[in-house]
């Protein structure tokens, strides 16, 4: 018999307050007379039967739809078609098929079940499996979750009835419409919040706190169910923005607090154990499939790095030391998927808890952060452009820290480490200065040579240079007087006594 013509033909007696099944516990009138557990064991038993009942009805509609087109392909023989094979001739022949399978649903008295029938053949086509046990068997945390919803709408009654319903129709109306871009299906999800929360209000009067509430519990079970469908999606670039951020972040792991000015002192055994714990939780937020608890993680992160800083300052922290701080935790930490879980966060959580509360604040610092990496820059760290480049293409790394300003419990073989590392951070440095003012020198020589070769030749266009012809050579000044012998004898120097 049918679960549901049961519900409706039992009439039970207020006064019968023990289960049917005489296990002890008091029954409820709702759970036609059984306990919790009973109740879900009696339902387990009566849907697996009906789950039974529709996949016969499946291969008995298959028999009949693989048996009408062998008998069509008369060129084939009398082969008959294997389930698998059929589902593949399936593919190319959707027109006849859909039309030959709206034939076998007419029938109103099987429309429940035939609804379901379809719904599971789908499950099949895709999967390309024949059996539905695999796709009926659920993830623990989906099985969990389920668990848990169930108990908690149960304490609202009627409204949680309501609630249940809602978000069974929601899941069905979400699994026909896969085609849908992931901007079609976030506005698909928060208009169900926006009308399940209304509906709350309006039509059970339920108070605020307590709608809030419901809606947490309704976002955790329908996002558990549709993470696999929504979570970084093919159809989007949300993988590529993933590993371009990851890629940035990895190229900056030389970043230090002080170029960010970071009030966060991590020589303080405190201070360093919450920046630990800051990155564990950012870093844990690609665990967690729901919203809610992927924010829960950035909140616990925000609130470690408030709290290194005030241990650090001695005084409450303030927005202008928390932004730059968590900043220096994403860089260090390099969460994964980090644009894919904000994405998802965007789309698919209560909008409420991102408009209002500590929620959303530190979400929106978490963005902002993200934004800030990704355009990066030497300006912003108070750099020279020449000095960002070499810091980016790892030519050369900021200096270490001095080996007097380690506390006394660090060994001596780091503190050598690193004043090595120092020393040839600073050689390096000097190399490339010495390399660079050579190639300088080099220069200013060749363009003092060029420019004295242009001057001279400036100089000669200017005042050519003439070669006169060669003049005679000038004669003696007696060489024409040939009377020289008549000339009188020269003057002889004379002595007189005194």
């Amino acid at each position: 018999m049918n679960l549901k013509s049961e519900r409706r033909g039992i009439h039970v007696d207020q006064s019968e307050l023990l289960c049917k099944r005489g296990c002890g516990y008091y029954g409820n009138p709702a759970w036609q007379g059984f306990c919790s557990k009973c109740w879900r064991e009696e339902y387990h038993k009566a849907r697996q039967k009906q789950i039974q009942e529709d996949w016969e009805l499946a291969e008995r509609l298959q028999r009949e739809e693989e048996e009408a087109y062998a008998s069509s392909q008369s060129t084939q023989g009398a082969q008959s078609l294997t389930f698998s094979k059929f589902e593949e001739k399936k593919t190319n022949e959707k027109t006849r098929k859909v039309t030959t399978v709206k034939k076998f649903f007419t029938a109103s008295s099987r429309a429940g079940a035939k609804k379901a029938l379809a719904g599971k053949l789908k499950e099949i086509q895709e999967a390309k499996a024949p059996s539905p046990s695999i796709h009926r068997q659920a993830s623990i945390e989906t099985d969990r979750v389920s668990k848990e919803f169930i108990e908690f709408i149960r304490t609202y009654q009627k409204p949680g009835q309501d609630i249940y319903k809602q978000c069974k129709l929601f899941l069905d109306t979400m699994s026909h419409k896969r085609d849908l871009s992931i901007e079609e299906q976030s506005e698909c999800a928060q208009d169900f919040y926006q009308n399940v929360a209304d509906r709350l209000q309006t039509r059970w009067k339920v108070p605020p706190e307590k709608v809030e509430k419901a809606m947490d519990e309704v976002e955790k079970y329908i996002m558990t169910r549709q993470y696999k469908y929504v979570f970084c999606p093919e159809t989007t670039d949300d993988e590529k923005k993933d590993l371009a951020v990851q890629k940035r972040i990895r190229a900056l792991h030389w970043v230090t607090p002080q170029m960010l000015c970071v009030p966060v002192s991590e020589e303080i055994p405190e201070v360093s154990d919450m920046v630990v714990k800051a990155i564990t939780d950012i870093i844990e937020m690609d665990s967690k499939r729901v919203p809610r608890d992927k924010l829960a993680c950035i909140t616990k992160c925000s609130k470690h790095i408030f709290n290194a800083i005030k241990i650090t300052k001695n005084e409450p922290a303030s927005a202008d030391d928390f932004l730059p701080t968590l900043i220096y935790i994403v860089l260090k930490g390099n969460p994964p998927r980090l644009q894919s879980n904000i994405q998802y966060i965007t789309r698919f959580c209560n909008p409420s808890r991102l408009m209002t509360g500590e929620d959303g604040y530190y979400f929106t610092n978490l963005c902002c952060a993200v934004a800030f990496i990704e355009k990066l820059d030497a300006q912003s760290l108070n750099l020279s452009q020449e000095d960002f480049d070499r810091f980016m293409t790892g030519q050369t790394s900021p200096k270490k820290q001095e080996s007097d300003s380690f506390s006394p419990d660090v060994c001596l073989g780091v503190k050598q480490m690193c004043k090595s590392l120092d020393l040839l951070s600073q050689l390096n440095e000097r190399q490339e200065r010495i390399v660079s003012e050579a190639k300088k020198l080099e220069k200013d020589l060749i363009d003092w040579t060029d420019g004295i070769t242009k001057e001279v030749e400036d100089i000669v266009e200017k005042y050519p240079l003439e070669i006169k012809p060669k003049s005679q050579a000038l004669a003696a000044i007696d060489s024409e007087n040939v009377e020289n012998d008549k000339l009188p004898p020269p003057l002889q120097p004379q002595v007189y006594a005194g």
